[in-house]
């Protein structure tokens, strides 16, 4: 990573296709027939938000067969008719403190296998040549807040802790970027899989 001209440093990171990594190399030179004694650490990088963390409200969804967008017709009538519904928190959340919520089965003709909740990255490269970004999402780790057939109108809590090094506040550069999302995945026994997506900002206090 080329630091930018001011000297500022980014936190560190370990990703799939970005990385910011910070290391201390050590070397002793023994002297003729005496190999050389080397030693590599790395550090760990952390800086605070430069401004406030904002008071975000809580955001709130409604997930029914109608909701869902990008859906072929055909398919979306073979889906079984489902009312979830539940908030997040926050959508501006603390990378220190978890990320929390809350989720309702109202409704569903078919039976639920799982609940999950995945953490996934979306990493943006700046390519010179095509003057534009090239994007890469992927996932950072999947937790199970529900198994089996859920029982209806019943609140289900939902706690993540944010990784350490696999996670770091949203980043946004010239050379690249590093953004986060939410998906909510409802299993349904008969292979049915929706997933509703939720964009969030990692900041650091």
């Amino acid at each position: 990573i080329n630091l930018p001209k001011d000297g500022s440093l980014q936190e560190s990171y370990h990703g799939c296709y970005v990385s910011v990594i910070y290391s201390i190399s050590v070397s002793c030179d023994r002297g003729m027939l005496k190999k050389t004694l080397t030693k590599e650490i790395e550090f760990i990088v952390e800086i605070p938000s430069s401004t406030p963390i904002a008071d975000v409200k809580p955001v709130i969804f409604d997930i029914t067969p109608k909701s869902l967008a990008d859906v072929d017709s055909s398919i979306l009538k073979n889906i079984p008719d489902f009312r979830i519904s539940g908030k997040l928190h926050k959508s501006y959340c603390n990378i220190n403190h978890p990320f929390t919520g809350e989720v309702n089965i109202n409704m569903s003709v078919s039976s639920i296998r799982s609940l999950e909740l995945q953490l996934a990255r979306i990493e943006s490269v700046y390519l010179p040549g095509s003057n534009k970004f090239q994007q890469e999402a992927s996932e950072v780790q999947k937790l199970q807040i529900g198994e089996g057939n859920l029982c209806r109108d019943m609140v289900v809590p939902i706690y993540m802790v944010f990784p350490r090094l696999h996670c770091c506040p949203t980043l946004k550069t010239q050379s690249f970027k590093i953004e986060f999302e939410i998906n909510l995945m409802i299993i349904f026994e008969d292979g049915h899989v929706i997933t509703e997506n939720f964009p969030i900002t990692v900041v650091r206090d």
